[in-house]
């Protein structure tokens, strides 16, 4: 059948309009996960297009008109749509079909969002920072250590949409893993929301872990026996970087513990107490960043405190050198002074004299800085 054939018999899904441009997205062509961060090689912003009923994947061979008309006849399952960095036209037909709030749309597509959680209707419309650890061989007062992107997903009774923005965190290994399990998926797609919400949290963690490693390194670098000579830049750079995990962890704290306590439509009530697990593992990373933001001001601190002591060493040792040569120079500083009738000028053992007086008040000067840590 034609695909403006399949379009006539759609009548409950909204104006055709709306829906030839969704149905536009991709053109008799299968959908695959992406496990890297490219685009889509549909050649549009789709991702993939699939429908569950109860908890099985069922195969969704056309486009996500075709998958909405099946799903929606049978009057069970739901449908997950994947899109990566959608523009304005290619959404603007699956906001028509899902009847998505048009403030909801404008963040999903332009993206830099704050974490949140957001109720239009019956419609759920979440938020997620996304988090990458950056490798690097040294961290240095210019290292990228935290790469963030974004997640949006709504939720609604019969479907979910998950849109992405940035060069990691895609979802197919994650879609893979819930369809090994298909009583979790058969709860729905606030099943979904709750693997997705647990997948970020877990990768902040993770990055917490190698991010400690890289402060662990600095501390102990800092607190070596050369440990004033450490560039404060790259303690900066990595509080500069804790900010950055920061802005993607905290925020998240309270919509996570809604999703827990507040019943909602969107959510099932099975599906809130896994909420309640991801609401304690986000608390420990929120935990383990103001320790790490704390353990940084420290070392810092710290690094400043060996610099000052450093420079009062070095200070020290200037000004005990400086004792030192004023004895020469102000014995000849005075001789040097050129009048007739001065003591032993005429004395031919003046000179050695003179020498060995200079000498040994050199060398006592130079025993007692010595034997004051001075030198």
């Amino acid at each position: 059948m034609s695909m403006a054939g399949n379009l006539r018999k759609v009548t409950t899904l909204g104006r055709v309009g709306g829906l030839r441009r969704v149905a536009r997205l991709a053109r008799r062509r299968p959908r695959v996960d992406l496990s890297h961060p490219a685009r889509s090689p549909l050649g549009s912003s789709v991702v993939n297009c699939v429908t569950y009923r109860e908890g099985v994947r069922t195969p969704a061979d056309g486009d996500p008109v075709d998958a909405v008309r099946r799903m929606r006849e049978h009057g069970d399952g739901f449908l997950w749509l994947g899109l990566h960095e959608p523009t304005e036209q290619e959404f603007a037909g699956i906001a028509e079909l899902f009847h998505l709030h048009p403030l909801a749309v404008e963040d999903a597509i332009e993206a830099h969002q704050r974490p949140k959680v957001e109720r239009y209707g019956d419609t759920l419309f979440a938020v997620f920072k996304t988090v990458c650890y950056v490798e690097h061989e040294e961290l240095t007062a210019t290292s990228e250590v935290v790469s963030t992107g974004e997640i949006m997903v709504f939720v609604g009774e019969d479907f979910v949409i998950t849109v992405r923005h940035g060069r990691h965190g895609s979802l197919g290994p994650l879609r893979e893993g819930l369809e090994t399990d298909p009583a979790q998926l058969a709860k729905g797609p606030s099943a979904v929301l709750h693997a997705i919400a647990d997948h970020v949290v877990d990768d902040f963690l993770t990055v917490i872990e190698a991010v400690q490693a890289d402060i662990d390194q600095v501390e102990t670098d800092v607190f070596a026996e050369d440990g004033a000579r450490v560039d404060p830049g790259r303690i900066y750079q990595l509080k500069r970087e804790l900010l950055e995990l920061k802005r993607a962890v905290v925020p998240l704290g309270r919509p996570v513990e809604e999703l827990a306590t507040r019943p909602s439509r969107a959510v099932d009530p099975e599906i809130q107490a896994y909420f309640r697990d991801v609401s304690d593992h986000l608390l420990r990373a929120t935990e383990q960043i103001a320790a790490f933001d704390e353990l940084l001001n420290s070392i810092l601190q710290a690094h400043l405190a060996q610099v000052t002591v450093a420079q009062n060493e070095d200070m020290r040792k200037i000004t005990a050198w400086a004792a030192i040569v004023a004895v020469p120079t102000m014995v000849c500083g005075v001789y040097g002074m050129n009048f007739d009738h001065m003591p032993e000028l005429g004395w031919r053992y003046g000179y050695g004299l003179v020498l060995g007086v200079i000498s040994a008040a050199c060398l006592t000067l130079y025993r007692g800085f010595r034997r004051n840590g001075w030198l």
